[in-house]
């Protein structure tokens, strides 16, 4: 299915990656379902229609996404779908891949074997500074170093890894610099390395987007290495998902009467690799193989629609509490495909959330 996209089906690929109730694995289902997003838009009226919902489904516009795609040109930002040959590998290998990404820079960069360093933004000098020394290692062993661009330890690496490759995974769109202070470290990694974005260009980060953007910085990534973290920390959140998506994850050991050190030594307890310098990292990397795409089926037919009593009894096993969709399939009785229909169908309706990981809660 890697293709390059014509102007009009990329138009489409955004149209329906913006679509209200639309994320990555409703987003993937569709595209199994229907092959091409066209149709997919196409069909989303009657879909949610069917998954119960009273209003109309709110479908990007041509105008609205043409605009996104005129705001990306005037930035020299290049927008990759996740179907083109030049997305990156390791993101096409997440269960479900981000639908697309906006990029400015160096686009090859993220072609290359590449770990994360994550951290506090509130970072003790202690710990920039083994930032620094690990980016600059690592890069020196020809891995990109990945981080968030935030303050403390991410900033940190990523300066220290500017002169062999670093790419910045923003929360906001590809122009939207946080904090102020790190608009020349923003520039100068737009020249010498990569922004990543999955939002649309202008739009300024708030506290949602930041599991998707610790998603791609764990996904971009071979391994994840955590500097400084306290118990309750985004960079956890980066850590649990690489480990959700197979990634390697490594912590930086310190002080147990440092806040900071708590969430870096719980990783540990829980079984991430300890690491004290590069040579940790690059010994947790060896014998990894590149990345394998999941074998998806797409459908030339999206075949009959769930009925009426499948669709309510699936809707009828959903909780706030998430489960797995295989669950779901093995309490309903049903084959996988009809039930997968009709949790689409529900999450279109807003009456189901469909998670990465073959996660399913109510909605």
């Amino acid at each position: 299915m890697i293709r390059e996209l014509s102007d009009a089906e990329r138009r489409d690929w955004l149209r329906l990656a913006r679509t209200e109730n639309v994320g990555p694995v409703t987003f993937d289902q569709l595209i199994q379902r229907h092959a091409d997003a066209g149709a997919a838009l196409a069909a989303l009226p009657e879909l949610a229609r069917r998954g119960g919902r009273m209003g109309g489904l709110r479908i990007t516009t041509p105008d609205e996404a043409d605009k996104e795609l005129a705001d990306g040109d005037r930035l020299g930002a290049r927008l990759i779908a996740s179907c083109e040959p030049d997305f990156p590998q390791a993101l096409a290998a997440l269960d479900p891949p981000p639908p697309l990404i906006w990029t400015r820079g160096r686009v090859e960069l993220l072609h290359k074997p590449s770990v994360a360093i994550v951290g506090a933004r509130v970072a003790s000098a202690a710990g920039q500074r083994f930032a620094r020394g690990l980016a600059a290692e690592l890069g020196q062993a020809g891995l990109v170093v990945v981080s968030g661009m935030a303050r403390g330890i991410d900033g940190a690496a990523h300066e220290a890894a500017l002169a062999t490759g670093t790419a910045a995974v923003l929360g906001g769109g590809v122009d939207d610099v946080y904090p102020a202070e790190h608009a020349g470290l923003y520039a100068r990694i737009v020249r010498e390395g990569c922004v990543v974005s999955e939002s649309e260009p202008g739009r300024t980060a708030v506290a949602r987007d930041f599991p998707r953007r610790n998603r791609i910085i764990s996904g971009l990534s071979q391994a994840v290495v955590v500097v400084e973290a306290e118990l309750r920390s985004g960079s956890l959140i980066t850590a649990r998902l690489a480990a959700e998506q197979g990634r390697e994850v490594l912590a930086v050991p310190g002080s147990p009467l440092d806040p900071r050190a708590k969430g870096c030594n719980d990783l540990i307890r829980q079984g991430a690799a300890l690491c004290e310098g590069a040579e940790d990292v690059l010994r947790a990397l060896e014998g990894l193989r590149g990345f394998r795409e999941p074998d998806r089926r797409y459908a030339a037919d999206p075949g009959p629609p769930p009925d009426d009593g499948l669709r309510d009894r699936v809707a009828a096993l959903l909780s706030p509490t998430p489960v797995s969709r295989d669950e779901i399939v093995r309490a309903v009785g049903a084959p996988a495909p009809a039930v997968f229909a009709a949790l689409v169908e529900l999450s279109l309706a807003g009456r189901a959330e469909l998670q990465p990981g073959g996660m399913v809660a109510a909605g």
